[in-house]
């Protein structure tokens, strides 16, 4: 008895016994077929792992055969040996590439030899060479594991696919900013997600029009959703992958064989009789370079070879409506300093929105779906305009505007001596309003060299550290290189102890504008005390929150018998979009306990942090700066716009901004939205300098600055812990209060 797993990856392995060590016994069917495999090492029965038919689930989805196909053993060896033999001979011929299939059902150990050795051998004869797997899954998190820890250059984008045609079909643009957010988990020092496949349909699920025929869209608005989703594929990042026959407008009836038209004029009648999408059903040749989805994929293609920065270059996001609406983004080749402005509408109503660029007072030409001639105002917004269910591309005039020092960066996870444990997050914020590269490093502390991690090109900055193979209790040492668009540089560092992983929140910040919803609720079983007809009701008007417009968050104060409640916080009168715990959508329920009497509500649509005030006081750093926030007034402790929030739940209280203008700034910390209680430097009643990673200790009520403070830039987040049993200091990585203006 033994367990495979233990030899994967190792140049040994026991001995086994075709007649007796497999829960399925080999057979062959005659003589012949002992001998009929090619190379000769594939007719061993001992060198597969003979479990009968997979369940695709559990270990049998990486053990069984696949549907009669005999299972390689790839714990072996001599089979991952002989694999890379195979293919590597085959790339001697001058294959540009191998798609590989159902590559979540073999092990990692097998990725890890045979992708690097094969990629090495084709690179002698083709330098290009591009190999990427399928793996049946949008879960960018799990996706990224085969590039990442399985070393495949990339895998066919699922994510992608499924948020397309979910932001086609009209869905909150929201999602797909959050998706994006999720490309971090791609990088690492020779993949990211720029390197992925992307695709609306495949043979396997069926085809983009079909689905979203599904959904009740037919005729021109078919054609136009249809197209969207196209537009998404080719001028967002990755590698767009057209399915045959897309562009003549087949349909198809689901996925398999019900996605796999002829192209000629077929003989199959279920293909004949079905519907095509701009063009007649029937037998006749699918060739026709007019029809309107070829016409529009052709000039896609053609748009993307006359500008390659819709091809590689950097992808920022802008702006995200709530609800259906604006989906916008920039696209940047560091090389050339062009800015191009992507603005998308999911939404059957004309938009107008405010887009953030990099430089003020630029102008920008459309170059896809408009002509106009547009300039960004003095605060380097672009005003757009667009059609309903319609992309427009815009193509900066000037570079970016040239700069003699990197902008001020700050690594904020780790926090020093916080714990990093399975994929920690690492990253850093980067206020300044300008395009920029971060790597990332690491070491234990104690060595010399340092081990590259990735480089990310857009915010959140940050990359994914897998710390499963360090011991427990190891002191990692963190650092940050921030690369501005002429080369400056900008380093930051902090450390971590290598443990449990934490507990995750409700993922990335917000970035850029978010449009808000009509609605917020704070259904749960309060409900009925709140006067609702029943509890866990997001549509009682009762329990509905109001938007206030000084600070843009969701507020509401009721009286609530003393008594142990929960609740969440739901988004237009329904289910469809909640969350909970820690911003977590469908998160978990958030419990309570109140003491009788009012209290009070609040939501954060931009970071989707619910919580109330019999939880934990309300935090707020008032401060000099608030009027640069949009409070009417500086020094407010009820204009929540610098609102201390703790969404993943690890005792620091966190918030940051990029609005706020170079120039030296003043902050406290008050509790309840008032100055009964307050605190500055030191615990005392001194202000403190408003820059730098600050933690706050509510038992000890002390808030002191370090040793040095460039604040050049803009306003980086602080934090505040939560009272506890140890000591409480605050803790500040090298900031003070002296402030010079960049």
């Amino acid at each position: 008895m033994f367990d495979d797993k233990d030899y994967a990856g190792t140049e040994e392995f026991p001995e086994v016994d075709p007649a007796t060590s497999f829960p399925y016994t080999p057979i062959f069917n005659n003589e012949d077929d002992e001998s009929v495999k090619v190379p000769a090492w594939l007719n061993d029965p001992r060198l597969n792992h003979n479990r009968g038919d997979s369940t695709f689930a559990g270990e049998s989805s990486e053990y069984g055969d696949f549907v009669g196909l005999d299972d390689l053993w790839t714990e072996r060896h001599e089979v991952t040996d002989g694999m890379i033999d195979i293919y590597s001979t085959w790339v001697q011929f001058g294959i540009d590439g191998f798609r590989i299939d159902t590559v979540k059902h073999v092990n990692t150990e097998f990725w890890q030899e045979f992708s690097p050795s094969v990629l090495a051998a084709a690179q002698e004869v083709t330098p290009d060479f591009f190999m990427f797997g399928e793996v049946y899954d949008a879960d960018p998190t799990y996706l990224s594991t085969f590039t990442t820890e399985a070393k495949i250059q990339a895998v066919i984008d699922f994510g992608f696919q499924a948020r397309s045609i979910d932001f086609a079909k009209g869905d909150p643009a929201t999602a797909m900013r959050d998706f994006y957010t999720q490309d971090d988990y791609y990088t690492d020092t020779d993949s990211n997600a720029y390197q992925l496949p992307t695709f609306t349909g495949n043979h396997d699920m069926g085809r983009a029009a079909m689905m979203l025929a599904g959904q009740g869209f037919s005729g021109d608005e078919l054609l136009q959703r249809v197209e969207l989703a196209n537009d998404l594929m080719f001028l967002t990042r990755g590698q767009p992958v057209v399915y045959y026959g897309d562009e003549q407008g087949f349909m198809g009836s689901g996925g398999d064989k019900d996605a796999r038209q002829d192209m000629f004029a077929t003989q199959t009648q279920q293909y004949a009789e079905e519907p095509v999408l701009a063009g007649p059903s029937g037998s006749i040749e699918r060739y026709d370079p007019d029809h309107p989805l070829y016409q529009q994929i052709a000039g896609l293609a053609q748009l993307r070879k006359d500008h390659p920065a819709l091809v590689d270059g950097a992808q920022i996001h802008r702006y995200a409506s709530s609800a259906e609406g604006v989906f916008a983004f920039s696209r940047l080749d560091p090389s050339d300093q062009i800015e191009y402005v992507v603005v998308t509408n999911n939404s059957t109503e004309p938009q107008q929105v405010s887009i953030p660029t990099y430089r003020a007072w630029n102008k920008f030409s459309a170059i896809y779906g408009d002509d106009a001639v547009l300039r960004a105002d003095n605060k380097a917004d672009l005003k757009v305009s667009l059609d309903p269910l319609s992309v427009e591309v815009y193509q900066a005039e000037r570079t970016l505007r040239k700069r003699t020092e990197a902008p001020a960066a700050y690594l904020t996870s780790p926090s020093a001596g916080a714990v990093v444990g399975g994929r920690a997050q690492i990253g850093a914020a980067v206020p300044a309003n300008t395009f920029a590269q971060v790597s990332f490093m690491a070491r234990p502390v104690g060595t010399q060299e340092w081990s590259t991690l990735g480089t990310d090109d857009n915010a959140p900055y940050r990359v994914f550290h897998d710390v499963s193979g360090i011991a427990d209790g190891t002191l990692m040492e963190y650092r940050s290189v921030l690369k501005d668009i002429d080369g400056n540089l900008a380093a930051a560092s902090s450390y971590g102890i290598v443990g449990d992983a934490p507990a995750t929140g409700g993922g990335a910040g917000p970035v850029g504008p978010v449009e808000q919803p009509e609605n917020v609720s704070v259904p749960g079983d309060h409900n009925s005390e709140m006067g609702c007809p029943t509890d866990w009701q997001p549509d009682c008007d009762q329990a509905q929150l109001s938007l206030d417009a000084k600070d843009m968050i969701w507020k509401g104060t009721r009286d609530i018998p003393a008594g142990n409640y929960a609740f969440k916080a739901a988004i237009n009168k329904s289910w469809d979009e909640n969350y909970g715990a820690g911003g977590v959508s469908d998160g978990a329920n958030i419990g309570y306990a109140a003491r009788g009497g009012p209290v009070s509500y609040y939501y954060d649509h931009a970071t989707h942090w619910v919580t109330n005030d019999a939880i934990a006081p309300i935090l707020t750093a008032p401060g000099s700066y608030q009027s640069e926030l949009g409070c009417s007034d500086d020094w407010m402790p009820d204009c929540m716009r610098p609102w201390l929030q703790d969404p993943d739940g690890d005792g620091l209280y966190e918030w940051s901004s990029t609005e706020i203008a170079a120039g030296n700034y003043e902050f406290k910390v008050a509790h309840g939205l008032s100055w009964d209680e307050s605190y500055g430097q030191d615990g005392g009643d001194a202000k403190c300098c408003a820059v730098g990673a600050r933690r706050w200790h509510r038992g000890h009520h002390h808030l002191r600055p370090g040793n040095s403070c460039d604040h050049h830039q803009h306003l980086p987040s602080w934090r505040r812990s939560r009272p506890g049993r140890g000591q409480g200091v605050l803790a500040q990585h090298g900031l003070d209060c002296s402030a010079r203006r960049g």
